[in-house]
């Protein structure tokens, strides 16, 4: 079970408040099943002007391509970036079929962003210069603090490298950030730049903000006993062959106590695999069964990697402790940012616990997305929530 928080450095502290809507940016959504309706509906009541760039999430019922070219017609001088999901958290909660658009207004946001495409393969060294040449370039505001945000295409199984190139280049500037996803269906994903949308792509926001901010990352899983090693693997396509010298997913499912017919993402939730780094323990999720009786994973594997069977905690209180976390110094985030591994929702979802979960996010005021994977801090891992949590402005704050 990972708790991390990264210290906001608050220098000033208010009366705890809750609020129904955040106040520091504006939200839409549509669930019209038609892109031009979609886009047309979810941004009738933001203020586009006042908008440094808006933030969308997009549903799997409409294509990424059509809502970019919607953005880009109806919304010509408005900033856009997103990516496609695998659900939605609006300011309602969890959901499946909204298109969601945060506004970031230009009073409290800058913003300079890079786009790496083709993400595979990638290179390392140039990525990080990359990164390192847009945080030159991109002047400071005295005063002002830095978050980077990264949205990956879930697919690409680059994740891993991508965020590490970025971490090295951009120095101190604390590095979040989701893989876009695709409901389950896991054919094909996105991120939007430049008025289009993008596969095989990776997105860098490097924000710049007067708000206090905090980083915050956690699951709800603590180690067992069982032990298993990797022992043959194709480390590129993230596939398991072999463990403990045994077929992958045949081993899997006989450490789980199934069989391989009932190998399905419920089992794969419930029981992950957890690799230890450091003091911390990450999971590496599962993705599907492959044909020949292999594991697909969501995250880098390599030979002889020993993995640890993960066992699950109680994920709503988890939920609302980990959130809770983000309250500091008496303050209350204005809103989170959040990215939130689909395989979580999934077990929420399967354990009838959705409106439940609904109320604690709505609680913490969380707005996001779910993912096929987050990044935190320099790390991509799987079946954790990652989130941004921003505090009120100050008095005197943001740029006229």
């Amino acid at each position: 079970m990972n708790m991390n928080i990264t210290p906001p450095g608050l220098a000033h502290s208010g009366k705890a408040r809750r609020r129904n809507r955040p106040e520091t940016v504006e939200v839409g959504l549509s669930y019209a099943g038609d892109a031009s309706q979609a886009v047309a509906e979810a941004t009738a009541n933001l203020s586009p002007p006042a908008a440094c760039f808006m933030l969308v999430f997009v549903p799997d019922h409409l294509d990424p391509r059509d809502v970019a070219a919607e953005f880009a017609s109806q919304l010509p001088q408005t900033t856009i970036f997103g990516c496609s999901t695998a659900g939605q958290i609006t300011s309602q909660g969890y959901e499946n079929s909204a298109l969601f658009v945060i506004a970031f207004p230009k009073k409290h946001f800058r913003c300079s962003s890079a786009l790496f495409k083709p993400l595979k393969p990638i290179s390392i060294e140039k990525t990080a210069n990359q990164a390192r040449t847009l945080s030159t370039r991109f002047r400071p505001t005295a005063n002002w603090k830095r978050v980077a945000l990264v949205f990956a295409d879930g697919l690409s199984k680059q994740e891993d490298l991508l965020v590490s190139a970025l971490e090295a280049g951009l120095g101190n500037v604390p590095v979040f950030g989701g893989s876009a996803g695709h409901g389950l269906a896991f054919d094909e994903t996105f991120v939007l730049h430049g008025g289009e949308a993008h596969t095989n792509a990776g997105l860098l926001l490097l924000l710049e903000t007067d708000l206090d901010f905090c980083g915050l990352g956690f699951d709800h899983f603590v180690p067992t006993s069982t032990r298993m090693v990797v022992t043959r693997a194709v480390p590129e396509e993230r596939l398991v062959l072999e463990i403990n010298g045994a077929p992958a997913a045949r081993e899997y499912a006989r450490c789980v106590g199934r069989s391989i017919d009932e190998l399905s993402p419920k089992i794969f939730a419930e029981n992950p695999v957890l690799v230890r780094n450091g003091n911390s323990w990450h999971v590496r999720a599962i993705q599907q069964v492959e044909e020949g009786g292999g594991l697909w994973f969501l995250s880098a594997i390599d030979d002889g990697l020993v993995l640890t069977l993960g066992q699950g905690t109680e994920i709503l209180s988890m939920l609302d402790s980990g959130l809770g976390q983000a309250s500091t110094s008496g303050r209350e985030p204005d809103f989170i940012l959040g990215f939130d591994c689909f395989l979580r929702k999934l077990e929420i979802e399967l354990n009838g616990l959705v409106d439940d979960a609904s109320q604690i996010l709505k609680k913490h005021n969380v707005l996001g997305f779910n993912t096929y994977g987050e990044q935190h801090l320099g790390v991509h891992v799987n079946q954790t929530f990652v989130g941004v949590a921003f505090y009120p402005p100050v008095s005197g704050g943001g740029l006229d």
